[in-house]
């Protein structure tokens, strides 16, 4: 079904040309895997480091396909009777994906859009979006990039009625939804971003409702069980040079209104997940800050990735827009930012993402950092988490959680370490560590890995404390007081798990 969006919003990406594009896409294998494979993985790792002279040598030879990535992903000029060979040129022109261009002599083409294939393990789709050259624009629409791929890799993806993606930009969060939401809704404050997210939704063939409004204004009196949101994330002064990342609110004030009002538009049960950035002021603990956003009835996993110093954040930015640093415009924002940085006693930004979920039982709030790189998606993580919350909450008193029979992961892994000493290597310490996921890692003393090696789900918990209290000549009451609250985070951390 086509997209339902505003016509107000001409993205002039009607039925026929839309079926005609993606016709012309398949057909030459204007996907992931055929880009990719065109490529090869050094053309490939180059490109995605903004190199792109290796990827224009490898199309060469590549035939239709070759043409279509020169022209469309690398920024090329096709000649005339090459792009006809291929797609409807004029067609593709009229709905402003193309342009003429007869710079090097000869009748040509060239892309006035960028539109790149993307996908995940199961779907292929191709996202719409501005070329880097307007970047510098105040309603600039950014494609897939970093931001995008961190709340897509880490979104829950069990099946859900409705969906909200807030703030969808070019559409990529509800592109992902549509796999497993039975209703997509998506909004954003910014035409030119309605207007690509709706040519990428025709294009996909998908039928997303979009939605034209700031923040949670275009939804008001309604819940979804999700919420998705890659919102103007960038602390700093109280002003918008691109729509994409500003809030025009002072520092982290925005994030912090939207974390307190999206539990009202969730449904019972329902979850909202969001990147954010977050102050480090000096004198207070950034938990505490983000603490006091959270209303009353959620669950939250509060996840710091990042952690930037004030210098870092405004070069990382300026950069990000495509300023040369040296140039006196980028010196006067860096400026002026900074100076915005002291008078707030900002020592650093923080970044990661804010999972909530709407609850009628005690609330159940937590913050990590988690720094290293990720090896796999944290998407099923979050699922795990909010699950194990739910088992400890039902265990929430000592006898229902001694009562219970756990038994280690099978990712489960016991490590053992020593230091260099006067006799050799002398034994230091251990740690339980998981080998899936985010990697987490707990010390454990020698009883402690006496308890995990017996948790094989056979005894409850309690029985095992006797018989370790026996063998440790220590009183049970004393040794369970000491070891509940460990289990609790061994559970939550997924290291052990219910029988």
């Amino acid at each position: 079904m086509p997209a339902r969006f505003d016509t107000r919003l001409d993205t002039r990406f009607d039925a026929a040309t839309c079926d005609a594009l993606r016709t012309a896409l398949v057909r030459v294998g204007y996907t992931t895997a055929g880009v990719r494979a065109l490529l090869g993985p050094e053309a490939h790792a180059a490109l995605g480091r903004g190199e792109p002279e290796p990827a224009f040598r490898a199309t060469a030879g590549g035939g239709e396909l070759g043409v279509l990535v020169r022209l469309l992903l690398l920024g090329g000029i096709e000649p005339d009777a090459e792009v006809r060979g291929v797609l409807d040129p004029d067609g593709a022109a009229a709905a402003g994906l193309l342009v003429r261009d007869d710079s090097t002599g000869a009748h040509g083409w060239r892309a006035a859009l960028d539109l790149r294939p993307y996908g995940d393990e199961d779907t292929d789709w191709w996202v719409l979006s501005d070329l880097d050259e307007r970047r510098q624009e105040r309603d600039h629409v950014t494609g897939v990039g970093a931001a995008s791929l961190t709340l897509a890799a880490a979104t829950v993806r069990t099946p859900a009625g409705s969906l909200l993606d807030l703030g969808t930009g070019c559409g990529v969060q509800a592109l992902h939804a549509t796999t497993h939401t039975r209703a997509v809704t998506a909004t954003d404050v910014a035409p030119r971003a309605l207007a690509l997210a709706a040519a990428t939704f025709a294009l996909n063939g998908l039928d997303v409702e979009l939605l034209d409004g700031p923040w949670l204004a275009p939804v008001a009196e309604r819940r979804f069980d999700r919420i998705v949101s890659n919102p103007p994330f960038v602390v700093g002064p109280a002003r918008v040079d691109y729509v994409y990342r500003d809030s025009g609110e002072d520092g982290d004030a925005a994030l912090a209104r939207l974390v307190r009002a999206l539990p009202r538009y969730l449904e019972p049960g329902g979850v909202a997940q969001l990147l954010g950035s977050w102050l480090h002021v000096r004198g207070e603990d950034w938990p505490d800050r983000v603490r006091s956003w959270l209303p009353e009835g959620v669950d939250a996993w509060i996840v710091q990735r990042e952690i930037a110093d004030p210098a870092l954040h405004v070069g990382t930015w300026l950069r990000d827009a495509g300023l040369d640093l040296r140039s006196p415009q980028a010196r006067t924002r860096a400026g002026a930012w900074l100076d915005w940085v002291a008078a707030r006693s900002v020592e650093a930004v923080g970044f990661g993402l804010i999972t909530l979920r709407r609850t009628d039982g005690p609330p159940q709030v937590v913050f990590e950092d988690l720094p290293d790189a990720l090896a796999d998606p944290l998407g099923p993580e979050v699922v795990g988490w909010l699950d194990r919350v739910d088992w400890l909450r039902a265990h929430a008193t000592d006898s229902a959680l001694l009562g219970a029979r756990l038994e280690l992961a099978d990712s489960a892994l016991l490590e053992r370490f020593a230091v260099p000493g006067p006799e050799g290597w002398q034994d230091e310490g251990a740690a339980v560590v998981r080998r899936d996921g985010p990697r987490w890692r707990h010390e454990v003393d020698s009883p402690a890995a006496a308890l995990l090696a017996g948790c094989q789900g056979v005894l409850a918990l309690g029985e095992l404390l006797e018989l370790l209290a026996i063998a440790q000549d220590r009183p049970v009451d004393a040794l369970a007081a000491a070891t509940l609250p460990a289990v609790r985070e061994l559970v939550r951390h997924g290291l052990l798990v219910p029988a």
